[in-house]
């Protein structure tokens, strides 16, 4: 397992959403509307530890929205196997789902591969899952925090993901020259 905890700008993206949600949804409508997001990179179509972990965050819904974070599924396929996805993993999928069927924003967030050049091509050999937190507080989102997975079970629990923005949330601290503290 690799994990980060640092500071840098999220790159801004915009993929076809086929869940919750405006369609296209894009980073900036949901730097408008939560304070956090969760970006969860999974790894292909077929990935039954992808669906999973997607099931067990979905019964953390309602604490994610107490802490106004928003959980992005991004499925590296097209929009019409994104839905299909969808209808396969709980009855009532309570978050958005967006199909980077170009895999444009895996790439840009490295979401890791194995196998070289093999695993480049198919996505259920060489893709692995990763889980990024963003701060949406300010006017552009910062990525706080990176799991990448060395295997393909090697994702964070919804727990785990559920303590890191509590963590980030309580790190914050108020500038008391600005604000009355």
């Amino acid at each position: 397992m690799s994990e980060q905890t640092f500071t840098t700008d999220a790159l801004d993206f915009e993929l076809p959403n086929v869940g919750i949600g405006p369609d296209p949804l894009s980073l900036a409508e949901v730097i408008d509307a939560s304070d956090f997001a969760v970006l969860l990179f999974l790894r292909d179509y077929h990935c039954p530890k992808c669906k999973a972990q997607v099931s067990e965050i979905s019964e953390h819904a309602r604490t994610f929205n107490e802490l106004k974070t928003a959980v992005l599924p991004i499925l590296p396929e097209p929009r019409e196997r994104a839905a299909d996805w969808r209808d396969n993993v709980v009855e009532e999928f309570p978050f958005p789902l967006l199909a980077d069927g170009e895999k444009r924003v895996a790439d840009q967030y490295d979401q890791p591969t194995r196998y070289g050049p093999v695993g480049q091509l198919h996505d259920l050999l060489g893709r692995l899952p990763q889980s990024v937190v963003l701060d949406t507080r300010g006017d552009a989102a910062e990525v706080m925090f990176t799991h990448r997975g060395d295997s393909i079970d090697d994702r964070p629990a919804a727990e785990d993901l559920i303590g890191t923005v509590e963590d980030v949330q309580e790190s914050f601290v108020f500038d008391c020259s600005l604000v009355e503290c």
